[in-house]
C-alpha cells in the first residue's frame, strides 16, 4: 500500500530516515563514495522539507519512499529509496508507477549516481532518457534522466 507520510510528525520522519540510511548506505557502496551527502541528511531536513513524501508498506513496515518536487508541469523526483530488506521485491518499480500514475506533469526529471545499475534500470523501463551527466564536488558522477509526456 502507497500513502502520502506526514513528515512533519517526528516519528514518521525518523522512521522515513531509517529507510533512506539503510539505502543510501548501499549507493554509497555502489557508487565508491567515501563522502555521501545524502547519509549525512539530518532529521530536521525532513521535518522541515518543503518535498512530498510517499510510503510503500510491505506488512505494515515501511520499505521503501519516494520523495518529489511537483510544479504545474514539472515533477522532479528528489529521492526514491528501498529499504535493502526489500530489494528486488518491486517496491521501486511501483513507487514509479505511483508517481507517474498520479501526477498529471508534462516533464518528470531525475538523478542517481552514474553507477548506480539498479536504479538507472528502473528509469529507463519507464522511458526516462538520459539528459545530462556531471561530476559532483564530492567525486560521485551523476545521471539525470527525462520523461517527456
Amino acid at each position: 500500500m502507497i500513502k502520502k507520510l506526514q513528515h512533519t510528525n517526528l516519528e514518521i520522519a525518523r522512521e522515513m530516515r531509517t529507510v533512506f540510511q539503510v539505502s543510501y548506505a548501499v549507493e554509497a557502496q555502489l557508487l565508491n563514495a567515501v563522502n555521501f551527502p545524502p547519509l549525512q541528511r539530518p532529521l530536521k531536513n525532513y521535518v522541515e522539507s518543503n518535498t512530498t513524501f510517499f510510503g510503500y508498506y510491505k506488512n505494515q513496515e515501511l520499505a521503501g519512499v519516494v520523495e518529489i518536487s511537483h510544479q504545474k508541469t514539472a515533477t522532479h523526483i528528489n529521492s526514491l529509496v528501498v529499504a535493502p530488506k526489500f530489494f528486488r521485491q518491486g517496491v521501486a518499480k511501483q513507487l514509479m508507477e505511483f508517481v507517474i500514475t498520479n501526477f498529471d506533469s508534462e516533464v518528470f526529471t531525475v538523478e542517481t549516481g552514474l553507477q548506480n545499475k539498479p536504479a538507472s534500470k528502473l528509469y529507463q523501463k519507464f522511458n526516462f532518457k538520459e539528459v545530462r551527466q556531471w561530476d559532483t564536488d564530492h567525486g560521485v558522477r551523476k545521471i539525470r534522466f527525462k520523461l517527456s509526456r
